[in-house]
């Protein structure tokens, strides 16, 4: 049986040494995507995809990359 971790974006944020705020802001600008809305409470879920994109981010960010660059790179993959 094969499990999957869910987080909501204080658990995404608290696994990835995000804030919340910058979870939420690339999420707004589409850097990441749930994949998914609890129907009764309108809580975005994520995934381990989630998770690898935001190391991957950081990475990129630590390497000098511009939002604007990260959009550009990652508008092709929606996971």
């Amino acid at each position: 049986m094969n499990i999957k971790t869910i987080y909501l974006v204080k658990d995404l944020a608290r696994a990835t040494g995000y804030s919340v705020y910058t979870v939420e802001y690339y999420l707004k600008i589409g850097l990441i995507h749930e994949f998914g809305r609890g129907p009764d409470t309108g809580y975005r879920y994520f995934d381990e995809r989630a998770v690898t994109k935001l190391a991957k981010i950081r990475v990129l960010r630590k390497e000098g990359k511009t939002i604007k660059e990260l959009l550009k790179r990652f508008s092709a993959v929606k996971y």
